[in-house]
């Protein structure tokens, strides 16, 4: 009996370390987009600056 119970917590434990490293997989894509959008609008920023100064 002891070893299916250690064989279900080593599973339940597995599956929380799963989601818990798709959840950080994800948020690590969301700082990635928002660092490149970031990126791209202080592009557009100078871009526009140089173009328009006199």
């Amino acid at each position: 009996m002891t070893d299916d119970a250690e064989q279900t917590n080593a599973r339940d434990q597995e599956q929380k370390h799963l989601a818990l490293e798709k959840k950080r997989e994800r948020i690590v894509w969301f700082y990635l987009a928002y660092f490149l959008f970031g990126i791209h609008l202080v592009a557009f920023v100078m871009i526009y600056a140089v173009t328009h100064a006199e």
